[in-house]
């Protein structure tokens, strides 16, 4: 055996050796298991590799929020029967979901059935005895059927609960003027323009009932 062919031989075996070491080390790359992004969201990719970059899909809304959306919609068009239907399929698939609740009591109101508007509202703080907005669109339609000791009880409990929201104070003085109490409902009216200066039927009733709006 020449020099150059041991030569040879001990090249072959060394490669040998080093291909079998690193077989059996457990340290080569395995499929599907060494490669994990670091959070779930990371993009495979970036500037080097621009075609291996992956957007995210669109969160598309659900068909919930749809039919708050169409009904919504439809309001402002002024199509009130349009707007009815689609809270009704809305609370078909969830009859506890408050947004249609309360979209279906001022709906209600619209087509004055008060005793369906407060069937809504109800519910509403049955599953959120905190709702001020419910209490106080409660009071409104309790104020309609003729049932006044129940809407003063909201109308304060909707005070109470936020102090700081003008149309509750205007509501509550509305109910106070119709039932005679004009002294309490200018000191509400007050309340209300002086936590809102934009509200220009508050200034209207002050001015009404004799009062300075300053």
């Amino acid at each position: 055996m020449t020099t150059f062919q041991l030569f040879l031989l001990i090249v072959a075996g060394a490669v040998f050796y080093l291909f079998f070491k690193q077989l059996f080390s457990g340290s080569y790359p395995k499929r599907g298991v060494d490669f994990e992004a670091k959070i779930p969201d990371e993009q495979i990719g970036g500037i080097s590799r621009p075609d291996k970059t992956f957007s995210k899909p669109s969160v598309q809304p659900t068909r919930m929020e749809e039919l708050l959306q169409m009904a919504d919609d439809a309001v402002k068009k002024g199509d009130m029967l349009e707007a009815r239907k689609a809270i009704q399929s809305a609370l078909i698939i969830d009859g506890n979901n408050i947004e249609a609740l309360r979209r279906n009591g001022y709906l209600q109101i619209e087509f004055e059935n008060y005793e369906e508007a407060r069937e809504s509202y109800e519910k509403i703080l049955s599953l959120d005895e905190n709702d001020d907005v419910a209490h106080d669109s409660l009071a409104n339609v309790l104020h309609k059927l003729g049932k006044d000791e129940e809407a003063i009880v909201h109308h304060k409990r909707a005070i109470e609960l936020d102090p700081e929201y003008a149309p509750h104070y205007y509501n509550y003085a509305n109910t106070l003027y119709d039932l005679g109490q004009q002294e309490e409902a200018l000191k509400n009216y007050k309340k209300a323009y002086e936590l809102d200066s934009s509200l220009e039927e508050a200034k209207e009733m002050i001015v009404k009932l004799g009062g300075s709006h300053e």
